[in-house]
């Protein structure tokens, strides 16, 4: 367990509470329309919070497993999505037991590791996805406003706080990372929130992409 991490997300959500508001994000929206589409039953949330994007998933009739670093972002999602079974650990470092997804959506989680943790996370994610499943991630893009800030600890990678690197991502550079997939869609979007400093938005791109036999 990466204690460091665990701190620092306690502090945050210790003082902030529910830092992003009630609302999902946009792009959780986005995949919902898919899984419905595409009739998925089961759906693996990395990086669940508070629960504000299971929520959205778990109202909607899905089976949905969260897994998140804070205890109190735990304690705070099974009052806000009592839906959801929620895990306490470092995404994909918790092993989840019984069959595999039939999707993972994982929001904001991958920009913020190195780059072999990068590589591991995402073999972590095949592995607990159906053969065919469907993996819909979102990162930072390289187009937010941020990038550049801090030390430069790997290419594309600046740590503006002690211990939290971002990677800010090409196009070319998300399709290089699931190139073991069979990507299905990439795009940029807005992305609106309202925390710390006030309304803003950050501009992500996301990646639809399906595991390969």
């Amino acid at each position: 367990m990466n204690s460091h991490l665990q701190q620092y997300w306690d502090e945050r959500y210790r003082s902030e509470g529910k830092i992003w508001g009630e609302a999902p994000s946009v792009t959780a929206k986005q995949a919902l329309a898919l899984f419905l589409e595409r009739r998925v039953r089961t759906v693996l949330v990395p990086g669940s919070g508070y629960g504000r994007n299971t929520r959205l998933f778990s109202s909607a009739g899905f089976i949905v497993t969260g897994v998140e670093v804070s205890p109190i972002a735990c304690a705070l999602a099974r009052e806000y999505d009592p839906l959801t079974e929620v895990h306490q650990g470092l995404a994909f470092e918790k092993l989840l037991g019984g069959a595999p997804f039939d999707a993972i959506y994982c929001f904001n989680v991958l920009h913020l590791l190195r780059a072999a943790e990068r590589r591991a996370f995402l073999a972590a994610a095949a592995s607990h996805v159906v053969e065919h499943g469907w993996l819909f991630f979102t990162v930072f893009s390289e187009r937010e406003a941020s990038v550049g800030q801090g030390r430069e600890v790997e290419p594309c990678t600046f740590e503006s706080k002690s211990g939290r690197p971002v990677h800010y991502f090409t196009d070319e550079d998300l399709r290089a990372h699931f190139a073991p997939f069979h990507i299905h869609e990439t795009g940029l979007t807005e992305d609106r929130e309202d925390h710390g400093g006030g309304p803003h938005a950050h501009l992500l791109r996301y990646i639809v992409a399906r595991r390969q036999t």
